[in-house]
């Protein structure tokens, strides 16, 4: 399964052939990484392995990534980044956490899912992998710190910075926890059904955060 290539930051412009071969050999690298992951398991294969299996010199490997752990976060990198620009996208007046909601529907198709579901599977039970894990989820939290600050502005006088920590700090909570209870109930399991479930879940816990947890599961998701 390959790793979305993120959207651009300007969709309105058409990449460049450079731009385009760029974003060809990371995906290249990145679908490489996962499939040496996938056969041989977290810690198993080097940045030269996956060079090799992605038809690259070991040179071209490090002017994309810095190592192996930064080729596979990159998997993550892709699906958060495609869901931070689906929620720059939303009405600056919108609430966060609707915007939230909204952007993870916007990603309809449970296939766009799977890089990151396989990704969580396959490193669940590996301390080597737990950090690249911690670094992908920090770069998401960091956008959604971003995307608030600029929606909030100073309306809401001295609290500004610790309403937008926390609400930054919780949405990504969040995110995990959804990622967690799918694997708790699916395990490996990769079929259209279970990303979608994933999915769901991932729009369930964002409309639990923006009700509070004062509303039920079945609640939110009628809400």
């Amino acid at each position: 399964m390959s790793a979305a290539i993120p959207i651009t930051a300007d969709p309105g412009a058409p990449p460049s052939r450079r731009e385009l071969n760029k974003a060809a050999t990371r995906q290249a690298i990145t679908d490489a990484a996962l499939g040496l992951l996938r056969a041989n398991g977290p810690g198993n294969f080097t940045a030269e392995d996956i060079a090799e299996a992605a038809g690259i010199s070991r040179r071209t490997f490090f002017n994309y990534f810095s190592s192996t752990d930064a080729a596979l976060a990159a998997i993550t990198h892709a699906f958060l980044d495609n869901a931070i620009q689906q929620l720059r996208l939303r009405p600056a007046d919108e609430p966060v956490l609707d915007s939230a909601q909204a952007a993870l529907m916007a990603l309809a198709d449970p296939k766009a899912i799977a890089p990151l579901a396989e990704l969580f599977t396959l490193t669940q039970q590996s301390p080597l992998m737990s950090h690249t894990e911690l670094e992908a989820w920090d770069h998401c939290r960091a956008q959604v710190f971003a995307i608030t600050r600029e929606r909030v502005g100073g309306r809401r006088g001295g609290q500004d910075d610790l309403y937008i920590h926390a609400l930054a700090g919780s949405v990504i909570s969040c995110g995990k926890a959804a990622l967690e209870v799918w694997f708790s109930r699916r395990g490996p399991d990769l079929s259209p059904a279970s990303l979608a479930e994933l999915r769901q879940l991932l729009i369930d816990a964002m409309a639990l955060l923006g009700a509070g947890f004062n509303a039920s599961p079945s609640d939110s998701r009628s809400s």
